[in-house]
């Protein structure tokens, strides 16, 4: 089984290989979410300088294997340079988390428990290296954090100060996103292109949501000149494609019906 296997490999081409060790990758923006939150130990005890240390040298390993980028060690410490702005940053975000979901009883328990906190700390680091013309890395971040509570966004997107993400999943933010600050976005919303080919890879091609908007669940907006004036509320399942003043207040209604259960002739015990 073994020489089999061996041969197997050797029939592998090298120039296949990828230059980006995914799993390494993702150990370490666990361990780099670990560090900023909530304290500075890990469960082996040791102080996080090592563990710094190891996400430092992963970082520059696979910046490195990157050949068409310049000066990587550059790069690295410049990501590193911004983390204690980007700690404090998250901190003012888990604090709008606990203000604005009264099913929440501390600090500590949104930044230890909430998939949506987990999912914006990783696009505020994904979006460091993004900003630094950084290939690949911050979107395999990115899906990581997808896979893990269901929420994407993509590193790209611009998000504001004091974000609340509500319980998040089915959450999409696309990469030219814009949004102001004090927002909040219910599950299940899509900020999302109107139009897709692959021309349009460098123009803006998703929504601007301004200061202190409120978007509920299952509103889908797209569009990249769609604006969201600042201080609107959208409602749940709105579909929306042009922009609305600041203070807006859209909604969308439908008719119900009530009958009795004696009037509905079709069965309701059904099974797919």
């Amino acid at each position: 089984m073994n020489s089999k296997i061996t041969e197997i490999i050797q029939q592998f081409h090298t120039k296949h290989i990828l230059p980006i060790n995914k799993i390494a990758l993702e150990k370490s923006i666990d361990n780099l979410y670990n560090i900023l939150f909530p304290i500075c130990i890990n469960v082996e005890g040791n102080r996080c300088d090592d563990t710094l240390k190891e996400i430092y040298q992963t970082l520059l390993i696979n910046f490195q294997n990157i050949e068409t980028l310049e000066n990587p060690s550059e790069k690295v410490d410049s990501f590193f340079e911004q983390l204690p702005l980007i700690q404090e940053t998250l901190y003012e975000d888990a604090k709008a988390f606990y203000k604005n979901d009264p099913a929440s009883y501390s600090i500590e328990e949104v930044i230890l428990s909430y998939p949506g906190f987990y999912a914006l700390a990783v696009h505020r680091l994904a979006n460091v290296l993004y900003k630094m013309n950084i290939p690949i890395i911050p979107r395999l971040w990115a899906e990581y954090a997808h896979t893990k509570g269901g929420i994407d966004i993509h590193p790209g997107a611009t998000i504001g100060k004091r974000f609340f993400l509500d319980h998040g999943t089915g959450v999409v933010i696309g990469e030219t996103c814009i949004i102001g600050n004090d927002v909040k976005i219910y599950q299940n919303v899509t900020l999302g292109a109107l139009h897709v080919t692959k021309d349009m890879q460098s123009k803006k091609r998703h929504p601007t949501v301004e200061d202190n908007v409120i978007i509920y669940s299952g509103a889908t907006i797209l569009g990249g000149e769609t604006v969201i004036g600042h201080d609107s509320t959208i409602g749940g399942n709105v579909w929306l494609t042009k922009s609305v003043e600041p203070f807006s207040l859209i909604y969308y209604t439908s008719q119900l019906k009530h009958k009795t259960i004696k009037d509905y002739i079709e069965p309701i015990n059904f099974v797919i």
